[in-house]
């Protein structure tokens, strides 16, 4: 597990920062974060692959559901109708909590939200079969389980963004980001795979327990090695006097909303997480449809795979050519180019895939190239915004998430109309190209937020 190059001086103490042509005579940069200080190195070494662990898990915990799903409905007599009630339940509480969880993150710092979370959502998962076995209504209280769990895990990533804002100096944010946020891909294909042995071979509640207690174990080690166990249970008092007395309690919302480059990262992420919410809820379809004899292990393995490496390597760059004096917001915007615009290209030649093949090929480069966004639009908010960023990131996070419905319902529709897939390829593609727009005409990575 890789990890951004930090000096080990930087945790007390102010170095010279100096970028090629730079005089030494001239000002240094300070190191330091005006609200904190920088992770050091040997905190860095700590802290970004438990944090790649804390996102594995995030994604183990939530794909549990949607592998278990089908013995569950078998079991309980379950029809479509409720299994998809049951599985969508989890959308509305991440939707809630986004806003929130970032604005207190930013009061109180992510790491603490991010340690509580985990284990309480940790906690629901393990007790899920023990819950589902004891009434005599194992559908609602299920829907209810999962509702909660999108409540909890719905503060996850707007409580990373507020803590790298913090953390993590911007030379170093693209590649961190992209290091921890990898943990999503790796989640997915590591419960993907053990999941299904384990529930062929032990039931759908060992897949619970699998990804549950891990969850557990990861927020007490958080607590215990990297929080030290001081001081990290937030008391409903804390909380309060944390809300009121901040020095960063007033958000500047006028400022903020005012800001054209505030809105071009919000619409630049709320058009492309709901472009990558629609692609990967109709894949599958697409598949079925176009290629009834190929393998689902294949489209549902093989790009996840890909994106991983795609993803360290737009950091890696974004973050050299940031440290060799190229603007920032340039190159935020030429990650975005490839997260939105070359991206969109493959989604859109997967309407002329000649083969099951092809077609693969085309949607591991899209979904590939989208994880430049980690590079991108997703640490922009941290350039613009580092002392509210937890909750500037919760409001393009909930928007992205609601767009992300809406659009999935509308690639229906245009299925139903057209009956053909092209207009849902074309649709991405024009919404992606639309945000993109926005983004490059309108984007800054200068600090709004003082």
């Amino acid at each position: 597990m890789a990890f951004a190059a930090y000096n080990e001086g930087d945790k007390n103490t102010n170095a010279n920062f100096i970028r090629p042509g730079d005089s030494p005579n001239e000002v240094p940069i300070s190191r330091t974060h005006p609200n904190g200080t920088y992770w050091s190195k040997s905190e860095a070494k700590s802290w970004v692959p438990f944090l790649f662990m804390g996102t594995c898990l995030l994604y183990c915990a939530r794909v549990t559901l949607p592998i278990c799903v089908s013995a569950m409905a078998e079991q309980y007599e379950w029809d479509k109708k409720q299994s998809g009630v049951v599985l969508g339940s989890f959308f509305w509480g991440y939707c809630l909590t986004q806003i929130l969880g970032g604005y207190i993150s930013d009061r109180l710092g992510g790491a603490k939200i991010l340690m509580l979370s985990t284990c309480a959502w940790g906690l629901v998962v393990i007790l899920t079969p023990a819950v589902i076995h004891q009434t005599s209504a194992p559908i609602v209280l299920l829907t209810a389980s999962r509702f909660l769990m999108g409540l909890l895990q719905g503060v996850f990533y707007p409580s990373l963004t507020s803590l790298f804002s913090i953390k993590v100096r911007e030379s170093d944010r693209a590649f961190t980001s992209s290091s921890v946020c990898t943990g999503s891909q790796v989640g997915t294909l590591l419960l993907g795979a053990v999941g299904s042995v384990l529930l062929h071979r032990y039931g759908w509640e060992s897949v619970f327990y699998f990804s549950g207690l891990p969850s557990l174990l990861w927020g007490v080690c958080m607590w215990k090695y990297l929080l030290k166990g001081q001081d990290q249970i937030i008391s409903l008092d804390s909380l309060g006097n944390g809300m009121v007395n901040s020095k960063n309690s007033k958000v500047p919302w006028k400022k903020l909303f005012q800001s054209t480059a505030v809105w071009a990262v919000i619409v630049a992420h709320i058009c492309q997480a709901g472009t990558f919410f629609s692609l990967l809820s109709w894949m599958p379809t697409f598949f079925h449809d176009s290629f009834p004899d190929s393998k689902g292990w294949v489209f549902n393995v093989v790009p996840w795979a890909v994106a991983i490496p795609f993803s360290l390597f737009g950091g890696l760059l974004t973050d050299h050519l940031i440290k060799l004096g190229f603007d920032t917001a340039k190159v935020r915007k030429i990650m975005t180019v490839f997260a939105m615009g070359f991206s969109s290209i493959f989604t859109k030649l997967l309407s002329y895939s000649g083969n099951y093949y092809q077609a693969v090929i085309f949607l591991s480069a899209s979904l590939g190239l989208q994880t430049f966004n980690h590079s991108g639009v997703s640490v922009n908010v941290q350039d613009l915004a580092p002392s509210c960023a937890g909750s500037l990131f919760g409001i393009m996070n909930t928007g992205g998430a609601l767009c992300g419905v809406a659009f999935v319902y509308l690639a229906g529709h245009l299925m139903e109309t057209s009956g053909s897939w092209p207009s849902v390829f074309n649709f991405i593609s024009i919404v992606n190209t639309c945000g993109l727009s926005f983004f490059l005409y309108f984007g800054q990575a200068t600090r709004i937020d003082i």
